[in-house]
């Protein structure tokens, strides 16, 4: 299976880094020379922002639309793309560069389309490249990051809350969504709020893998291996696993929009639940499927046991099938890749429901444990490994994970 998305603190952080790029030589000097910073520009006089159409009584949503913009925005639109540049004091291509990488739609010369906040944001990265604190590369990655990261946020929060009016309030879809531009002024503050909160969080859990990284080297990733499998050239080692319902395709045909979504959710939130308090990170759900990883092979036995179980009793959802496999990986874009990924989707296949299924390398790493039982299955073929010994991984002693 392919996956793909953040730049993930797990990667090596020992990587020297390439002279940067953004450099003054890239722009012109006011002789028109390369290789001199170009003399300051004067703010040129901002452009008049186009004139609003006049709202009749009738259209107080459009008024509302505009009041929300300038808020979110920080300001009016008033600035062309070539004079935000300039402010910036880089090329208009770079700039381009990064915009695109946020996801920005392609805005004309004559478009007026941007504001001050505009300005600074792009003078925060740039400066951050020209300081050689990132490189040109690591500067468009991080920003396409940040850019796909907070369009997927933004788009759940707005479903997320036109659901609740829909509920809540009896209205049809479209009456929330028309509600939602008046009412979402009182909730930008708090959800910006706890938007740096998580990442604040997020960024010293990450600080602190990278630590404990450093202190026990990867003494872990040796256990039960013997040096010649095909992930041996990656550099993190992590418990990969997969849970998938069983039988979803053949029940989506058989749901409204409303019940689907509703299933969906269900299990997206059971397996983020569950996932957490195991101690690991979901990668990414793609509809019937999660995809997580942990930092030990037992710590990813946790959580593919209490994830097994959790869809097998409940009442709602369909049991799922569950794989792990221990090896190494690749982190890049948010997303995992290599073989340790790709085995452990093929296992998710062979998984009988409400069971979890590993390698013969994971089940060597975890014998002797007698929290778990380890019950060896019948060889099989599997595309790309060739013959694998599959596992069947169950409870031994002990609760397991417990949910709150």
């Amino acid at each position: 299976m392919t996956t793909a998305s953040r730049p993930d603190a797990d990667a090596d952080a020992a990587v020297p880094r390439p002279k940067a790029v953004w450099q003054p030589q890239e722009l012109p000097g006011s002789n028109g020379h390369p290789g001199e910073r170009p003399d300051p520009l004067p703010d040129p006089a901002p452009a008049p922002a186009p004139a609003p159409a006049p709202a009749s009584a009738a259209d107080p949503h459009r008024e509302a639309i505009r009041a929300l913009e300038i808020e979110l925005l920080g300001a009016e639109r008033t600035l062309r793309r070539r004079e935000v540049a300039a402010r910036a004091g880089v090329s208009l291509l770079s700039a381009r560069k990064l915009w695109r990488a946020m996801g920005f739609p392609n805005i004309g010369d004559e478009d007026v389309a941007f504001t001050e906040k505009d300005k600074e944001a792009l003078t925060t990265i740039i400066e951050l490249v020209r300081q050689e604190q990132l490189t040109e590369d690591a500067a468009i990655s991080i920003t396409r990051a940040v850019g796909q990261m907070t369009d997927r946020m933004v788009v759940w929060q707005i479903e997320a809350i036109v659901e609740e009016m829909v509920v809540q309030r009896g209205i049809p879809d479209a009456v929330a969504r028309k509600a939602l531009v008046s009412e979402l002024p009182d909730l930008i503050e708090p959800l910006e709020k706890m938007l740096v909160y998580a990442w604040r969080r997020q960024m010293n859990a990450a600080v602190q893998r990278l630590a404990l990284r450093a202190e026990s080297g990867l003494r872990a990733s040796e256990e039960g291996r013997d040096g010649d499998e095909d992930d041996a050239p990656l550099p993190l080692a992590r418990a990969v696993g997969f849970a998938d319902l069983v039988s979803y395709t053949s029940l989506s045909r058989q749901m409204n929009e409303r019940t689907l979504a509703q299933l969906v959710q269900r299990f997206e939130n059971k397996c983020a639940e569950i996932i957490s308090v195991g101690g690991g990170r979901l990668v990414k759900t793609i509809g019937d499927e999660v995809l997580y990883i942990a930092e030990s092979p037992e710590a990813g036995a946790e959580i593919s046991l209490a994830l097994a179980k959790a869809f097998t009793e409940d009442d709602l959802l369909p049991s799922a099938r569950v794989s792990m496999v221990w090896g190494r990986i690749l982190s890049r874009l948010g997303d995992i890749y290599g073989p340790t990924v790709n085995l452990a989707a093929r296992l998710t296949a062979l998984a009988e429901p409400g069971t979890v299924l590993i390698d013969a390398t994971t089940a060597a790493t975890l014998s002797g444990n007698e929290k778990f039982v380890l019950i060896p299955q019948q060889a099989r073929t599997v595309r790309g490994f060739g013959e694998v010994h599959p596992v069947t991984l169950a409870r031994g002693t002990g609760s397991g994970l417990v949910l709150d």
